[in-house]
């Protein structure tokens, strides 16, 4: 498992511990003359029946629905951890403390998406949709069996790290407050990716071959259920685009619009978590045959 451990997860948590106001506020508005996300997420720049104005709005949808959809799987991430971490309460301090921790920045990352939202919203100028509701999509989410919740989440903590690491980090073109809020958001999932591994082997040792079996069906179910509810994204994203920058794209464009945008969205949500060295080395633990089986899925989201 890499080295990982509750005790360097938690250690590492709490001299990084930063808090909301220090990323967002009145004082720290979000510049819309730049972009939002890097190329390599909002993929705008094939779009040539969009201008480079235009273009720059549908980034910024982009970076709106990046956040969203963030906030969105916050709400199932943490009561997932709670009800993992319940059944330690009396027992491994290191663990309990962890993943407390983990909880709490996850509760901290839904407050601070929320405030994101509010503050786009009023500086955009044009509501934006998102998929939801959140309580519903988490009930949804939960009802699977709980190596396939794990191991969605694990795909979810490594996908943030390889948007940061690959994508964000070095771009200097994007606005430095909105980078800014991807990197503390970072700086705590990279914890969150390592406790999650320690997460899914927990539940994988306490599991047969054949429930294995069924948490990576699960795992691909809710990828599926995933990649529903982009398509209904990029929907949404079209619509606000239109309102934003009052234009009704023609029949072809608005295809278009849809065949590039809903290749970006499941490169950002499903192929680049799905792809992960980490995550694909933590499937072959479990399984190889499960490893093998979702690398060829994969290309499709890629």
């Amino acid at each position: 498992m890499n080295g990982f451990s509750y005790e360097k997860a938690f250690a590492a948590s709490q001299r990084i511990n930063w808090a909301i106001e220090d990323i967002i506020g009145e004082d720290k508005p979000l510049d819309f003359a730049k972009p939002f996300l890097p190329e390599a997420l909002a993929r705008t720049d094939g779009m040539i029946f969009l201008s480079p104005a235009e273009r720059v709005v549908l980034n910024q949808i982009r970076g709106h629905n990046y956040l969203a959809i963030f906030g969105l799987v916050e709400e199932f991430i943490l009561p997932f951890v709670l009800d993992h971490a319940r059944p330690h309460l009396s027992g491994d301090d290191a663990r309990v403390r962890a993943l407390l921790q983990f909880a709490g920045e996850e509760a901290k990352h839904i407050d601070l998406f929320k405030r994101f939202r509010t503050a786009f919203t009023k500086g955009f100028g044009v509501p934006c949709d998102a998929i939801g509701p959140a309580d519903a999509v988490a009930k949804a989410v939960l009802a699977h069996h709980p190596l396939a919740v794990a191991l969605v989440i694990l795909h979810i903590e490594w996908m943030t790290q390889r948007h940061f690491l690959d994508s964000v980090k070095d771009d200097r073109a994007i606005d430095p407050q909105f980078k800014s809020l991807l990197k503390h958001h970072w700086m705590e999932e990279c914890q969150h990716a390592q406790l999650d591994t320690l997460m899914v082997h927990a539940i994988a040792d306490a599991c047969d071959a054949e429930e294995i079996g069924r948490g990576i069906d699960g795992y691909l179910a809710l990828g599926g259920m995933i990649d529903g509810a982009l398509k209904q994204q990029v929907a949404f994203d079209l619509a606000a685009f239109e309102k934003a920058c009052a234009r009704t794209l023609d029949a072809d464009e608005r295809a278009a619009f849809v065949e590039h945008q809903t290749k970006a969205m499941r490169w950002t949500f499903l192929g680049s978590g799905m792809t992960h060295p980490n995550f694909t080395a933590t499937l072959g633990q479990l399984s190889p045959a499960a490893r093998e089986r979702i690398a060829g899925i994969a290309p499709a989201f890629c």
